[in-house]
């Protein structure tokens, strides 16, 4: 059997347990119709063959169709409760930056620590990936842990889990990707929390994402406007992530991942409420690994500067 090295994994095995019962109990149910009546109405039997009464063949669609809607319903809830238990960012996660590329992993470690088709990570503790794909569409898929997630390219994907298990686990990439595609596999490798960080103590450390943001934000020329010194009217970004923004247009929007993204490579489409449309254009300036090194230096921006 499967390993459940997940706090969510347990939740998933008990949502397909519940849909294969259902799916089995239907089946059986109309198998068993379809087999009595067969019997029962079968040519030379002496089964009575009136008609049936209207009035009973309307109730017994009432009857099917509001079964089968309020399974359908409860069904639903608890996928979607589920789902959204899951996509919620826990208070306190380790941060971790995943790059897919064909065809390989590459992770990055809060201090700067990087490999490759290996991700370690403590036990017992909140996990959030940051994704990201330099070239195609990829999977981030790990049976175990019961989790997957689309990497998209120019967008940010996020995916927390809590391991409760230790071991190597397998990783996949479960979207066709390419003529190596199934060569695209690692392992996530889950720790004591002891023996993580002498691992993450051992290793030797590198650039963090955030750090290759910090500096590019100077060098690409951003704190020219929005650093708290400026003598530019431009929207404060300590704090910003998370909040809703008024737009100029009278919508408001979270300024997540996707907005950031947005904000730097087409900072024309949403213009923020009291400033005006002066930023420049960085789509062609700026590649996709330095508008998500940007968008991690600004998510990292607190309430202190």
């Amino acid at each position: 059997m499967l390993s459940q090295a997940s706090e969510y994994a347990a939740s998933v095995d008990h949502l397909l347990a519940a849909l294969a019962i259902f799916s089995v109990f239907i089946c059986l149910a109309v198998s068993g119709m379809i087999l009595y009546l067969s019997i029962r109405f079968r040519s030379g039997s002496p089964a009575t063959r009136g008609r049936v009464p209207k009035l009973l063949g309307r109730e017994i669609e009432v009857v099917w169709t509001a079964i089968t809607a309020f399974a359908f319903l409860f069904l639903f809830w608890w996928a979607l409760t589920g789902w959204l238990s899951a996509e919620r960012l826990p208070a306190g996660a380790l941060e971790v930056h995943v790059q897919a590329k064909q065809w390989m992993w590459k992770t990055r470690q809060p201090n700067g620590v990087r490999e490759i088709n290996a991700l370690h990570v403590p036990m017992d503790q909140p996990i959030v990936l940051y994704l990201n794909s330099q070239d195609v569409i990829h999977s981030f898929y790990v049976p175990a842990l019961r989790i997957k997630q689309d990497v998209v390219p120019g967008r940010t994907e996020t995916l927390t889990f809590t391991a409760n298990q230790s071991g190597a686990f397998d990783l996949y990439c479960a979207e066709y990707c390419g003529t190596s595609h199934s060569r695209m596999r690692g392992q996530v490798i889950v720790m004591a929390p002891d023996a993580y960080t002498r691992w993450l103590d051992s290793r030797p450390r590198g650039e963090t994402l955030i750090d290759i943001g910090k500096a590019l934000f100077t060098a690409a020329g951003c704190a020219g406007c929005h650093a708290s010194r400026s003598s530019v009217h431009a929207p404060e970004l300590t704090g910003l992530y998370g909040r809703r923004i008024a737009l100029a247009d009278g919508r408001l929007v979270t300024a997540d991942d996707a907005y950031l993204r947005d904000s730097i490579l087409l900072p024309r489409r949403d213009i923020v409420a009291g400033f005006e449309p002066v930023m420049p254009d960085f789509s062609q300036s700026l590649d996709d690994g330095e508008v998500s090194a940007l968008v991690a230096y600004i998510r990292s921006l607190g309430d202190d500067k």
